[in-house]
């Protein structure tokens, strides 16, 4: 996989990027299915970023390993299946890369204004009670997403702040639940042509740069205010998901 040495530094810093969001910031990895897609085909730059994801998702396992609310993530897993499903048949039918970046955009861009509503949503109680209707639409919608561009971030963020857990047993929690999710599309983007001998490759160089992020992340949730360091990435994913609907 030949890239100039531009689209070679975007690829590290979004290896970067990717570790943090999975162990201190984790609207942070919309920003990447943006930026990605900008480097690539938007059906192709999933299947590069899934492996990237799934180094991170087993350093941010290993090291919030104790932390996780399994109950919540159990309430999610047939909702998540069915949605996994909808996203693979969606890749399955849908080949062009332009109605890829189109459903990417109005993804990033709605999940985007979501959370932000929810940041200005002064301290709603978190007591863990949601609806069945609220639970059925965020596992189905974080399957989805998940499966056609890796975008399923702001929307477990949001169920997980309803769900009200603390902020290692947010990042546990989802830790846990992306790495289940990705590792069962990995045979699911393969068999789509996805996942190649050369993206693995690519992967294999990303190592180092995910690595190092995730060693940033880790530190970050310790001594960084995570609520301003949200809202610029927020306004940088909004502007990101703009970009993939209307297109270069």
């Amino acid at each position: 996989m030949d890239l100039n040495l531009t689209a070679l530094l975007i690829v590290i810093g979004c290896g970067l990027l990717i570790g943090i969001s999975k162990t201190g910031l984790p609207t942070l990895g919309i920003f990447v299915v943006a930026v990605m897609a900008t480097v690539f085909p938007a059906r192709e730059s999933i299947g590069i970023v899934l492996p990237m994801l799934i180094i991170a998702d087993i350093v941010a396992v290993t090291y919030y390993r104790r932390n996780a609310d399994w109950a919540t993530l159990f309430r999610l897993i047939p909702w998540v299946s069915g949605g996994l499903l909808l996203g693979f048949l969606f890749l399955f039918f849908i080949d062009t890369s332009r109605a890829i970046e189109i459903a990417l955009g109005i993804i990033v861009i709605s999940m985007v204004l979501l959370q932000i509503r929810n940041s200005l949503v002064k301290n709603k109680k978190a007591s863990g009670d949601y609806s069945t209707v609220f639970l059925v639409f965020i596992g189905t919608l974080a399957g989805f997403t998940t499966m056609i561009g890796n975008a399923a971030g702001p929307v477990m963020a949001i169920f997980l702040l309803a769900a009200g857990l603390q902020k290692r047993a947010f990042i546990g929690t989802g830790a846990w639940f992306f790495l289940a999710v990705n590792l069962i599309k990995v045979p699911l983007y393969s068999s789509l042509g996805l996942i190649t001998a050369d993206t693995l490759i690519l992967n294999a160089w990303m190592i180092p740069a995910i690595l190092i992020g995730t060693w940033i992340g880790i530190r970050l949730l310790q001594h960084i205010p995570q609520k301003w360091f949200n809202y610029s990435i927020l306004i940088l994913a909004l502007l990101g998901g703009i970009r993939l609907f209307i297109g270069a």
